[in-house]
């Protein structure tokens, strides 16, 4: 039976007689290392031939790869002195969206991200990625913390969309959702935003509104899944790649667009494969432009950014009717 990840199976292959040669070379005391070193370099060349022609709908599969590094993953390998924060004060805690103080290559921050889960009993907590209202009030509440103390912030963006349950409706998601981007794009304090994963409409916009956007290379962000759109538009689901092309949701469009600052590499083979390695990218990324937005007087910052998400996207007017 096929899966979504079968065109990865040439890397997967090598990687297994990679790991095999180097048990038998810790078993048997035989030297391997000309052979393993052989295959890693045919791995590497084979990644970067594969990475480089991905179509969008491979893209968004790599984004959803369960293995691939979550929030829990930068805040373990990217960061130090974390301190998690918990609770809206309202109504409960979202494990969907994670808070927590800590240091960031150096720098005292705050950082915000949503999380799917490891296994399943976390998925099932973490809803699957999907953040309740709770979990926006939750996030808005210690950015306010963080601008009352000046701490910038790191928003960490992986998720599939909002939950879009009854429940969900009746605690006021589209009113958190909402306020969180009005409040967001005022708020006083330096905010980089990474895309880790699935970007997916107004669940990624809730967290989504700052300074800088990052995206890593196999990531994506979008108004709506391929899936949901194909459903819409053709109301057949086995659009969805169709539907992921014509959506330009992958980070080289999106930074051609203007609304992506920077793209993020990912190592070989994609940042599933080397989870540390990857933290280790973002790390140097986010502090990049940390401390390029913490040199900025505070009005200019506020200034830029107010021009930066007003240039996003363009108002065709109709042409004038003639008498």
């Amino acid at each position: 039976m096929s899966t979504p990840f079968d065109f990865l199976e040439p890397l997967s292959r090598l990687q297994d007689k990679i790991d095999e040669l180097r048990q038998l070379s810790e078993t048997s005391g035989v030297d391997v290392s000309r052979e393993v070193a052989s295959l890693e370099a045919k791995l590497t060349a084979e990644s970067e031939r594969l990475f480089a022609s991905l179509t969008p709908w491979q893209r968004v599969q790599l984004a959803r790869h369960p293995l691939r590094p979550q929030t829990s993953d930068y805040l373990a390998h990217a960061c130090q002195e974390v301190v998690p924060l918990a609770g809206d004060r309202l109504f409960g805690n979202d494990e969907a969206i994670v808070c927590a103080l800590a240091t960031w290559d150096g720098i005292r921050c705050l950082v915000v991200g949503q999380q799917k889960g490891k296994d399943v009993h976390e998925r099932r907590r973490c809803n699957f990625g999907m953040p309740h209202p709770e979990g926006y009030r939750k996030a808005l509440l210690k950015m306010r913390l963080a601008e009352r103390f000046a701490l910038p912030v790191v928003c960490l963006i992986n998720t599939p969309g909002a939950f879009p349950g009854i429940e969900a409706e009746e605690r006021g998601q589209s009113i958190a959702i909402a306020e969180n981007i009005r409040e967001m794009a005022a708020l006083r304090v330096p905010i980089v935003v990474a895309v880790i994963g699935e970007g997916g409409s107004g669940g990624a916009l809730g967290i989504g509104v700052g300074d800088r956007l990052l995206m890593l290379q196999n990531s994506y962000f979008s108004v709506i899944s391929p899936e949901g759109c194909a459903a819409i538009l053709w109301k057949d689901g086995a659009m969805r790649e169709v539907a992921a092309e014509r959506l330009g949701l992958t980070a080289e469009v999106l930074q051609r667009l203007g609304i992506v600052d920077e793209v993020v590499p990912e190592p070989p083979g994609g940042a599933h494969r080397r989870p540390q390695a990857m933290a280790e990218i973002l790390r140097a990324a986010v502090a990049r432009h940390l401390r390029e937005l913490l040199a900025l007087p505070l009005d200019a910052l506020l200034e830029r950014r107010y021009r930066k998400l007003r240039a996003i996207g363009s108002v065709i007017e109709p042409p004038a009717a003639s008498a």
